[in-house]
């Protein structure tokens, strides 16, 4: 009887996939083993080994976690088939057991299945924070925590030691994302922090972290009986990630009774949201799933491309130098940049892009899922299989960047090459009907940070250790790629100490 269970489970895996084989022309891919597929193959990071498996195999090849098929695309040519001549058949999403709960089942923007409410939801998020207007409205908010960072590394930095970037990257790229979208800060470096700051911070780190990975049960549901445990902390962390938002969303609507706010006051976008709420015909789970999207998908993508783009700066020191050569000519020494000096600083944009390139924040964006058969090149995409682009291995190779592991940032002097989806060698906020609807946000905070950093410092290692020395190995928790061991570098001044102080912005 002991054995009935698991022969019964064979025959099922077994059965499955000879059903599957006559009716479709899968990709080539690594041998399946029954029941849990390929999953204790991945040996290192996924985007590494699904790109030393596509050099095997082919550019697009066939990869099963449990019973669900994955389907690798590994070359521009075959990303703009998935992004976009596929891309209606392609634009589902594929949810895992939390974020279908945390999402109540896609009612949210990032994972919600292509159709009306995410064309909706959409449309929403592109003209209440992310039309040019709303962008350059909030401006001076970014502006500010730029301004507040760099004093706060002026301020460090006279120590001497080596800091840590990252600490000093993360509280800025959250306290712009939550001021812009909550109207509140939640971050202060080195300050002690009250208890709502905290518990906020604690649950937007958990929703890095994927709050709870189920391992194999994801992939094979007759598992997931077992693993009860792990469900009630989903239930807890659901609990605690509502209670962050709702009281908000509370407070606002009971001030939305009295007396309107200022004119000129800056529109954060949850009250942008529950003012349009009737209009768009909003509920409180899609509002609430919402709010979490902005947070979760903008504190991370920025503040992983700077901290990647100072490490290679520091590799390459020609680099840094010309760096600083254009912005002392554009800006000068007697005052700090803004926003409004991006367009004249091309050198400065072309890093950014080349940190982009090199270390693509979510390296295998994020998952798609066919909503119909397609058929890729020689190949069939069955209904309901995972489809990943893995724009870590596009923009390494070869093929279409010559020299593709230096670091040169010359390369984009060379070559007009977009980065909003419309040229597929370069693809870090995605392409189609699913492309990043805040990639120029993104693109605004990367270089207005990796700016001001460069304006004001020259950016060095701690004594004794050199550049070969750091770490470009990547940490992949979740959907992002964070360098695995966060670096550690010493910042020098190069202005009057008088342009390291925050001037406080009216807004």
């Amino acid at each position: 009887m002991s054995l009935l269970i698991p022969l019964s489970l064979l025959f099922v895996f077994a059965a499955y996939k000879l059903y599957q084989q006559p009716r479709y022309k899968l990709p080539p891919g690594p041998h399946p083993w029954p029941i849990i597929g390929n999953i204790f193959s991945i040996k290192t990071q996924p985007f590494r080994c699904f790109d030393e498996w596509s050099r095997c195999y082919g550019p697009i090849i066939s990869v099963w976690f449990g019973s669900s098929l994955n389907i690798i695309v590994s070359t521009a040519e075959l990303a703009e088939k998935v992004l976009k001549e596929n891309d209606h058949q392609l634009a589902n999403r594929h949810r895992n057991m939390t974020a279908t709960q945390l999402t109540k089942g896609g009612k949210d923007l990032i994972w919600a299945d292509y159709g009306p409410h995410h064309i909706k939801v959409r449309k929403v998020c592109t003209l209440e924070l992310f039309s040019p207007k709303s962008l350059e409205a909030q401006r001076p908010i970014r502006e500010d925590e730029v301004a507040a960072m760099i004093q706060s590394i002026f301020k460090d930095c006279t120590r001497g030691n080596g800091l840590l970037v990252r600490d000093y990257l993360r509280e800025v790229t959250f306290n712009i994302i939550t001021r812009m979208v909550l109207g509140k800060r939640f971050a202060s470096l080195g300050r002690e922090m009250d208890e709502q700051t905290s518990e906020f911070r604690a649950v937007a780190a958990a929703e890095q972290m994927g709050v709870v990975y189920l391992g194999l049960a994801e992939y094979i549901p007759w598992l997931r009986w077992m693993f009860w445990l792990k469900k009630k902390e989903i239930n807890k962390h659901e609990a605690r990630r509502d209670q962050q938002i709702r009281p908000l969303m509370e407070e606002h609507k009971l001030a939305g009774k009295g007396s309107p706010g200022p004119v000129n006051a800056v529109k954060y976008f949850l009250n942008a949201l529950l003012t349009q709420q009737d209009k768009y015909d909003l509920s409180d789970d899609t509002v609430n799933g919402l709010i979490w999207d902005m947070v979760n998908a903008g504190k991370d993508t920025s503040l992983i491309s700077v901290e990647w783009a100072i490490a290679e700066l520091i590799r390459n020191p020609d680099v840094q130098l010309k760096a600083h050569e254009e912005l002392d000519r554009v800006i000068g020494s007697d005052r700090a940049m803004n926003e409004l000096d991006l367009p004249n600083l091309p050198y400065l944009q072309c890093i950014a892009k080349e940190a982009l390139r090199l270390h693509p924040p979510t390296p295998l964006l994020l998952p798609h899922k066919a909503n119909a058969d397609v058929k890729i090149g020689r190949y069939d995409i069955p209904r309901g299989s995972i489809v990943l682009v893995n724009v870590w291995a596009i923009c390494r190779d070869p093929a279409i960047w010559p020299d593709p592991l230096a670091f040169r940032p010359e390369r984009f002097t060379e070559q007009d090459v977009d980065v909003k989806g419309h040229d597929f060698r370069l693809l870090p906020f995605g392409a189609g009907r699913r492309v990043c609807p805040g990639a120029q946000l993104g693109i605004n905070l990367v270089n207005s940070m990796l700016g001001h950093l460069l304006h004001h410092f020259n950016w060095s290692l701690p004594r004794g250790t050199k550049p070969g020395e750091i770490d470009m190995m990547e940490e992949h928790p979740g959907l992002v790629a964070y360098m695995r061991t966060p670096l550690q570098a010493v910042p020098s001044p190069r202005l009057p100490a008088n342009l390291y102080k925050q001037n406080k912005k009216d807004m």
